[in-house]
């Protein structure tokens, strides 16, 4: 086999499934440690790749043909974290000569390597999921991945900038995936009050721009002032606000898991989704959940009383928020 210098990674589309992947990627640079490695990245995900040093480059993944135009002649390897049958599609059409991802979405025929998604991996972190991938297909893996972030200088001051003076809990309402994955915004507004008064700590409310009404209702419903930034944050930016924070009350989404890898403690709400597979990874962070028969559905709406989100109460968010910060 001719040598392997130049990779293109084709990454997650979602900014949850980018930090789950980070320790395949550093697998990855450990099997090629004098390759150059590019991700391919949809343009909401490419900045977070600005805090992972193992990453030489980003280029935006605009579409199969896009993408094939653009890969054509400049790699000698592909490796498909995302398992759709378009990304591999790309990456063939591109002429790449080595071709590696799960054998998934009937795309085997276009992989030069591929492998079955390993049983053992099912109701675990999905880190292990991405690093089973690469084991798959031949490469050796760690037998912890990391899937840390360190947050640049620049960032850091962005969101110093952003916040002002401190302390600062966060709060973070949405979650993109559905209604279902939301707890309920007065009780986000309760405990932001609560440990507002509690700890002398300013609360800021974190999100996307869809997500502003919902904050600034949040913010109306509170006693204590909070700083609104939904909408405001660039996702550089972002990852710069929730460095700076003490704490993150969250739902299960994109920010949780940024929050998390860049070592801030997390308190997650957790409904529909399975927190075995897609909470927050490593120890300095606590789950809150409700044990209903029906979670984890993996629905987008809940089909009957959301059982599972409104059955947990403000003061066990509290609690695991206050055991949080006395610990840190």
């Amino acid at each position: 086999m001719s040598p392997i210098e130049r990779i293109v990674v084709r990454a997650p589309n979602w900014i949850g499934d980018v930090v789950l992947s980070l320790g395949a990627v550093r697998d990855l640079r450990r099997n090629f440690p004098a390759a150059r490695i590019e991700m391919l990245a949809r343009p909401w995900v490419a900045d977070l790749y600005g805090a992972v040093r193992e990453v030489d480059a980003v280029r935006p993944s605009t579409g199969v043909r896009a993408d094939a135009r653009s890969l054509r002649g400049q790699f000698d390897a592909a490796v498909l974290l995302p398992n759709s049958f378009a990304s591999a599609l790309a990456v063939w059409q591109a002429g790449i000569p080595h071709r590696w991802g799960y054998a998934t979405d009937g795309r085997s025929p276009l992989l030069t390597r591929s492998g079955r998604v390993p049983p053992q991996v099912r109701g675990r972190s999905q880190v292990y999921y991405y690093r089973a991938m690469l084991a798959s297909v031949g490469l050796t893996v760690t037998a912890t991945p990391d899937a840390s972030l360190s947050c640049p200088p620049e960032w850091s001051s962005r969101g110093e900038a952003l916040l002002g003076d401190g302390p600062w809990i966060g709060l973070n309402p949405g979650a993109f995936y559905g209604t279902a994955k939301r707890w309920l915004p007065e009780r986000y507004a309760a405990v932001g009050d609560t440990l507002a008064r509690r700890t002398g700590s300013r609360v800021a409310i974190v999100g996307g721009a869809a997500e502003r009404p919902l904050g600034e209702s949040i913010a109306r419903g509170m006693q204590e002032p909070a700083r609104v930034l939904c909408g405001e944050t660039g996702l550089a930016d972002l990852a710069g606000v929730l460095s700076r924070l003490r704490l993150l009350v969250t739902n299960d989404s994109g920010p949780m898991h940024v929050a998390a890898a860049l070592g801030v403690p997390v308190v997650a709400v957790f409904g529909p989704t399975d927190e075995r597979e897609t909470g927050p990874v490593g120890d300095a962070h606590r789950i809150v959940r409700e044990p209903v028969y029906c979670s984890p559905c993996k629905l987008r709406e809940c089909p009957i009383d959301h059982r599972c989100m409104t059955r947990i109460g403000v003061d066990r968010v509290i609690a695991e928020a206050q055991a949080m910060l006395a610990r840190d």
